[in-house]
C-alpha cells in the first residue's frame, strides 16, 4: 500500500458507509481498487469518485445513472460529462419540485383534516 492508498477498512471510515456498501459499490464497477491479495487499496482517483458517487446519492441520482456518468468521463473526457451532468441536473431538479409540489398538497390536506378531526373533538 502505498501512502496515498485507503485500505478498504479506511476507506469505509472515511466516507461513513458500510463494508456491504463499499462492496456493492465495486460490485456494480462503480470503484476499481487496486487489488493485492485479498486486500484492496484506494487511490486518490478512486476516493474523488466515492465523493461523487454519495453526492449523486445525496441529490437522489440512481446508481445506474452515476455509473453511466462516471464512464462518461473516462470515454469522453471532461466536457461531455459535464454536459451529460446539466441534462441529469435539469431531470433531476424536475423530478424533486414534482415531489415538493406533492408533498406540499399532502401537507395541506393533512392539516385541513386535522383542524377538522380536531372541531369535532372541542364540540
Amino acid at each position: 500500500m502505498t501512502t496515498d492508498e485507503l485500505s478498504f477498512k479506511e476507506m469505509c471510515a472515511e466516507f461513513d458507509v458500510t463494508p456491504r456498501t463499499l462492496r456493492y459499490y465495486e460490485y456494480i464497477e462503480l470503484l476499481q481498487p487496486r487489488r493485492e491479495g485479498r486486500s484492496r487499496y484506494y487511490s486518490a482517483k478512486e476516493r474523488a469518485r466515492m465523493t461523487l458517487i454519495l453526492r449523486g446519492r445525496k441529490f437522489g441520482f440512481q446508481l445506474e445513472e452515476i455509473r453511466q456518468w462516471l464512464m462518461i468521463y473516462e470515454n469522453e473526457g471532461t466536457q461531455a460529462q459535464l454536459k451529460a451532468f446539466l441534462d441529469m441536473a435539469d431531470r433531476q431538479l424536475a423530478e424533486l419540485n414534482e415531489q415538493r409540489a406533492q408533498i406540499d398538497q399532502a401537507l395541506a390536506e393533512l392539516t385541513e383534516l386535522r383542524a377538522t378531526t380536531e372541531s369535532l373533538i372541542d364540540k
